[in-house]
């Protein structure tokens, strides 16, 4: 195995498992190496990332420099020196420069000290050379996707630098690749049919869900997918389709979508978000099928992978008494226990399902389970083991939220 080169930085999102499952999925466990609490590293030139793709990835940044301090005094100095140098080889006129740091002990007001000294020493250029500098100002450390993408500080002209802290030592990268938060959000809430009733799965989680089950092409691969089989020919089965998030996020990254639902007018919502999408990004060449179909019960003709968000119970503003949990977890452990029965006899045994199921927050970051998680052996199933991540702690959850959603990575046995 060649050695390990760190070429390129992913910053994670929110939840950094996520972000690092996703990436090990897609390029190996061995390209990557997660660093700190928020990046890992990944020995794959940036402009070969498929970044639009990627929901657990916020920036990704080429690296520039391994720095062997992690003092920010020490970092200063060198941005202090070495930033002017590299400007001279841009050409003059207007400049802005961003800075964020990851996993650093440092305050914004301290960054903005940095940017503003490296400002001051970007002036004593030689006359024809100097142009003028802006400096984004933070308001946190690192600087947000909206900061990046208001500042367009991924385009000619202007740089966003990328700190992160790796031991005793730093991280230095540009930032090429940043996420559309708008284009997210317009997936999202400007869906012609929506139903909060039966929860809203963020693109970005339905994308990582993808990205887990697909994974890589690569003939090779027990688990992978013949890259012959064209990525049109690949059809993405939903058996719990909802409103169609997950066909919607599948039909965008190239392929053919399969999806089903117990209630019809949720079949209906999905059938006229899909119209809705396929108006809006003409492009789409994957075909779709949606009917209503009950998943505890239904042979489904042919697909390629299974990626659904099933029966979650009914929303919670509020964890219930005991006794009412634990009646709520048993009606969502039936039904799911009922389709992944269904299931396994269609599944094909070279390829993953990748099903949300619903998790109940009792206390901070502590989740009562399904009953099943623990069954899946008995059942058929083997879950899918990361070498970076903990696949029992594929928890997506907020502070806040009581029903949460586990992520089962799973094969048939």
């Amino acid at each position: 195995m060649s050695e390990f080169k760190a070429r390129t930085v992913a910053i994670l999102g929110r939840q950094p498992e996520f972000g690092v499952s996703e990436l090990e999925s897609l390029y190996g466990a061995e390209r990557i190496k997660p660093i700190g609490g928020s990046a890992a590293l990944l020995d794959i030139e940036a402009g070969e990332i498929n970044f639009k793709n990627l929901g657990g990835t916020i920036k990704v940044a080429k690296i520039l420099a391994e720095l062997s301090t992690s003092s920010w005094i020490g970092i200063e100095k060198y941005l202090i020196k070495q930033v002017p140098v590299h400007l001279k080889h841009v050409a003059s006129g207007k400049f802005t420069l961003g800075l964020s740091a990851y996993d650093f002990n440092v305050s914004p007001n301290q960054i903005n000290k940095t940017a503003l000294s490296v400002k001051k020493a970007a002036r004593r250029l030689p006359a024809g050379r100097q142009g003028s500098m802006r400096v984004v100002p933070n308001k946190a450390a690192a600087l947000s996707s909206a900061q990046v993408l208001h500042n367009r500080l991924t385009t000619k002209g202007a740089w966003e630098l990328v700190l992160v802290k790796h031991r005793n030592q730093t991280i230095l990268a540009q930032t090429m690749f940043v996420q559309d938060i708008e284009a997210y959000g317009a997936r999202d809430q400007a869906r012609p049919a929506r139903d909060a009733k039966v929860g809203m799965l963020p693109p970005k989680l339905a994308q990582i869900m993808i990205n887990l089950a697909v994974g890589q092409p690569d003939p090779m691969k027990a688990n992978g997918w013949d890259k012959a089989e064209g990525v049109r020919k690949f059809i993405v089965l939903d058996p719990f389709c909802g409103t169609g998030v997950i066909l919607q996020e599948a039909l965008l990254m190239g392929y053919s979508v399969y999806g089903t639902d117990i209630d019809e007018r949720l079949v209906s919502y999905t059938k006229k978000n899909l119209q809705w999408l396929v108006g809006k990004y003409p492009n789409i060449e994957g075909r779709v099928m949606v009917e209503a179909v009950d998943a505890t019960s239904y042979l489904w003709p042919r697909f390629s992978t299974v990626i659904t968000e099933a029966y979650l119970g009914r929303p919670l503003n509020k964890l219930p008494a005991p006794s009412e949990l634990n009646k709520i977890v048993q009606d969502s452990n039936t039904i799911i226990k009922k389709f992944l029965k269904n299931l396994r006899p269609q599944l094909k045994p070279d390829r993953k399902a990748v099903v949300a199921v619903p998790a109940w927050q009792i206390s901070s970051r502590r989740f009562k389970f399904l009953p099943l998680v623990d069954e899946l052996t008995d059942m058929g199933y083997s879950i899918v083991k990361f070498k970076h991540v903990d696949p029992g702690g594929l928890v997506y959850c907020r502070e806040d939220q009581i029903v949460a959603r586990q992520l089962l990575v799973i094969e048939r046995l």
